[in-house]
């Protein structure tokens, strides 16, 4: 059985939403997406019982330091736990040709080249191309560009738990993708703001969406459930509450908006459009 572990589900400006990274996790070991940007990333593994010696395979979806960053603090805590012998399998970073660039630039720059040395003798960088296929934890993911108006980025598309699941990064989705995305039974979707405040957040000069306007392209394309993220943090508590009811009210599937730490368990049976 197939799980999603948030460990964040906040946009790059959050302090009390950690930046949107998460983990698929099944009895076959973990697979990190994305890596937040700061050590708190350490501290969320280890509270959700995972240790960097679990992790094998990572993502990074794009070159953005909310979503790279948090990796140069693994490579400090990886590169100590190689001397002592704690690391003994290579560890797998799949990532588009900008992220490779720009991981190897910080890192050089920000980290002594002994430990550089080391840390490249530990993992082994994938660069994908558009639609390459590779089996992770037993579970066949197909990585694809997401077409972004911005940073060159990746998402993925897999099936968990016998369900379609399209992770699409963190920009609205281009339309290019529609028939990709068309009748999936999860896609993951960021949603920056509410719609009633995009005139304060300025989610479109952003090239993000609101959780209205996600849900309304997702309703579209028949999505049966849709999970929201990467979002603004004014609202506390109440930020799952109104982001669930104002997409609810355009899609007939199921709406969910996260918190972080949450789990979301990939139902076996599919969830059905109203």
């Amino acid at each position: 059985m197939s799980k999603i572990i948030m460990l964040g589900t906040g946009n790059g400006g959050t302090l009390d939403l950690y930046n949107t990274c998460f983990v698929i996790q099944n009895e076959k070991g973990v697979f990190l997406v994305d890596t937040g940007g700061s050590v708190e990333i350490v501290r969320r593994l280890k509270e959700v019982n995972i240790s960097l010696t679990d992790i094998k395979n990572i993502f990074i979806s794009h070159s953005h330091t909310d979503h790279i960053l948090g990796l140069i603090w693994m490579f400090k805590r990886m590169n100590s736990m190689a001397k002592r012998g704690e690391i003994k399998e290579k560890i797998n970073i799949y990532c588009n040709d900008v992220v490779y660039e720009a991981i190897k630039g910080v890192s050089n720059l920000i980290l002594p080249t002994v430990l550089m040395d080391a840390i490249y003798k530990i993992t082994n960088f994938v660069v994908l191309n558009d639609c390459d296929k590779y089996t992770i934890n037993g579970i066949n993911y197909e990585f694809f560009d997401i077409l972004a108006k911005g940073t060159k980025q990746f998402g993925f598309e897999c099936r968990l738990n016998e369900n379609r699941l399209i992770f699409l990064g963190d920009e609205t989705l281009n339309p290019l993708l529609d028939d990709r995305v068309r009748g999936a039974d999860y896609v993951m979707h960021e949603a920056f703001c509410l719609d009633r405040e995009e005139n304060i957040f300025h989610a479109y000069e952003k090239n993000h969406s609101t959780a209205l306007s996600a849900a309304k392209t997702m309703n579209k394309l028949e999505v049966k459930n849709l999970i929201l993220y990467h979002t603004e943090e004014s609202h506390g508590k109440d930020r799952k509450r109104l982001y669930q009811e104002e997409a609810q009210s355009v899609f007939q599937g199921n709406v969910i908006v996260p918190d972080d730490m949450e789990e979301i368990e990939i139902a076996k049976v599919l969830e059905k459009r109203n």
